[in-house]
C-alpha cells in the first residue's frame, strides 16, 4: 500500500467511526398521538427537546450543538436563537451570545426575556445606555416582572443612580414581597 492509500483508509475509518457514533446517539422514533407515523430524531422540535434535556443535565456544549442543528433545519426560530444565546452566555461567550440574542430579537421584538438578556451583556460590558434601553423595552412589554426591576436596580447602582435604584428594588418587592435578593440590595443602599 502506498502512503496515500494508507491515509485514505485511515480517513475512511475515522469518518465511518463518526457516523457510527452519531447513529448510537439516536433514540427510537417517538410515536405520534395518532399511533401511525413517527417523528424523526432529526426534526427541529425533537432536537430542541433533546437540547433541553442536555441543558438540564448540565451538558451545555451538547445542548448548543443540538440547537444549532435544529436552527439549521428550521432557521431563525426566535426561541431556538434565544436558547443558543443563553447557553453561550452561560459558557462565558458573551459576544457570540449577543449575536444570537440580536437575531432572536429581530424575530420576536416583544420578548422581554431577550431584552433582559441583551441588557445583562451590555451591563457586563459597561455599556450602560444600551443596557438601559433594553431594560426599558422589557418593562414596556411586561411591567409586572420583578426580575426586570431588580436587574434595572443593579444597573442603576452601577451607574451611581442610587435613588433610582432604590425605587426599582422597591417596585420589585411590591410585585414579589419574597424577593430576597431585591430586599438585600435595598438594605445595602440604606
Amino acid at each position: 500500500m502506498t502512503l496515500f492509500q494508507i491515509l485514505m483508509l485511515g480517513a475512511s475509518a475515522f469518518f465511518a467511526f463518526k457516523v457510527y457514533e452519531h447513529i448510537q446517539t439516536i433514540k427510537d422514533p417517538v410515536s405520534s398521538p395518532q399511533g401511525g407515523s413517527s417523528s424523526s430524531q432529526f426534526d427541529p422540535e425533537v432536537l430542541v427537546q433533546r437540547a433541553d434535556e442536555e441543558f438540564e443535565a448540565g451538558n451545555l456544549q451538547k445542548a448548543f450543538e443540538l440547537l444549532k442543528e435544529a436552527n439549521a433545519k428550521k432557521a431563525q426560530d426566535a426561541d431556538v436563537l434565544f436558547k443558543m444565546g443563553y447557553i453561550l452566555q452561560e459558557l462565558g461567550q458573551d459576544e457570540e451570545a449577543l449575536g444570537y440574542y440580536k437575531e432572536a430579537l429581530e424575530k420576536d421584538k416583544e420578548n422581554e426575556f431577550i431584552h433582559n438578556s441583551i441588557a445583562s451583556i451590555y451591563r457586563a460590558k459597561g455599556e450602560f445606555v444600551s443596557a438601559r434601553i433594553h431594560l426599558s423595552a422589557s418593562l414596556a412589554i411586561d411591567n409586572q416582572n420583578a426580575i426586570t426591576y431588580y436587574n434595572y436596580g443593579n444597573l442603576l447602582v452601577d451607574m451611581k443612580h442610587l435613588d433610582e435604584a432604590k425605587e426599582m428594588y422597591k417596585t420589585a418587592l411590591e410585585i414579589n414581597p419574597d424577593f430576597k435578593e431585591a430586599q438585600e440590595e435595598l438594605e445595602k443602599l440604606g
